[in-house]
């Protein structure tokens, strides 16, 4: 609120809302006018109260120019999407100017993308880095747009090779901790505790590195109940033919179910090297046993609401028997032949 003197001696008052929208906008503003008759009295000593008038204004206020055409770019959209591509809030915005212009003077770039002026080198310096602008040299260093059909591909298959190289060497490194890790996790579990010989184990890939273990490791035999979902395919697991080829006597006891091309070619495979591939209605479990004394149970988790497997991974002599038992009498009273094909469009 604010008021002026003029001819009349009258004051005003004008309110607008606290909080103003982001421009472009237009303001409506009210005007109260109070005439000043402090001094107006009539013969009588009497004093007229003061009357108001209001008038109403409506004022446009818009916002700076923005950094490109609004009729050719949608700017809001493309800088937000810039920030989702890599580029930062001073960069996305700078970009989208040179995309609009030929070429601009450092500071120039800064005034029309808002950009602080300390600021500007910074950011110009990270997208030449970054493939986004280049230098032009005249008298003056000038900076200009890279296509972005050229630089937004190129961008992001540099930080494609990036990732993987640093996830190539978090794997190198990874594998080097657990090896030396190995080693004292041994020393560590040397005391045999009361149920060392029994581990539960939930995640699907922990289940399958102990499996792979155990078939790398398997000498005489291995027998398996094998039933989907799985953390390792049986049929699809080229250790399976490496301990065939070595002499170890394996059989594949299948939950009957529509086979797939695929899946019988490596049954027909399978059966010429001699494992034994056999096919069972409801397979109670989950379950891999080597050399009749270490192995896997897996279960169906009663208590998730979606299906899921908990397996007991085990290291027992007496245990391992009787598991080899109960697949002796499901392996007797199974079928040889394999089941049909799978019908288009089914999994």
């Amino acid at each position: 609120a604010r008021s002026i003197s003029a001819a009349g001696k009258c004051s005003w008052i004008a309110s607008t809302s606290s909080s103003l929208p982001q421009p472009p906008f237009d303001r409506t503003i009210h005007l109260l006018i109070q005439p000043d008759n402090s001094h107006a009295t009539d013969t009588s000593g009497f004093r007229p109260s003061r009357r108001f008038a209001s008038c109403v204004i409506r004022v446009s206020l818009r916002a700076p120019e923005l950094p490109t055409d609004p009729s050719t770019l949608d700017y809001e959209k493309y800088w937000r999407r810039l920030q989702q591509v890599g580029l930062n809030a001073y960069e996305a915005r700078s970009y989208l100017v040179l995309v609009g212009h030929p070429r601009f003077k450092a500071l120039e770039l800064a005034a029309r993308a808002r950009v602080p002026r300390q600021k500007i080198y910074e950011v110009l310096d990270s997208l030449v880095d970054k493939g986004f602008a280049q230098v032009v040299q005249e008298k003056t260093k000038l900076f200009s747009a890279v296509e972005p059909a050229l630089a937004i591909p190129a961008y992001l298959e540099r930080q494609r090779a990036a990732m993987e190289k640093h996830l190539a060497e978090q794997r190198r490194l990874g594998f080097m901790l657990a090896e030396d890790l190995k080693r004292a996790y041994a020393e560590g579990q040397g005391a045999a505790g009361t149920l060392d010989y029994l581990r539960i184990v939930g995640d699907p890939s922990q289940i399958a590195a102990h499996y792979r273990s155990m078939l790398e490791a398997v000498s005489s035999r291995y027998v398996e109940f094998s039933r989907p979902p799985y953390a390792v395919d049986p049929l699809d697991e080229q250790l399976v033919k490496q301990a065939a080829e070595r002499g170890v006597a394996c059989r594949l006891l299948q939950e009957a179910a529509p086979i797939d091309d695929a899946h019988r070619q490596r049954i027909e495979e399978y059966l010429a090297l001699g494992i034994g591939v056999r096919f069972a209605e409801n397979l109670p479990m989950k379950l891999a046993v080597f050399d009749g004394k270490q192995g896997l149970v897996s279960l169906l988790d009663p208590v998730k609401t979606r299906p899921a497997w908990t397996a007991v991974v085990f290291d027992h002599a007496s245990f391992g028997e009787a598991l080899e038992a109960l697949f002796e009498q499901w392996w007797s009273r199974s079928s040889a032949n394999v089941p049909g094909p799978m019908q288009a469009g089914s999994s």
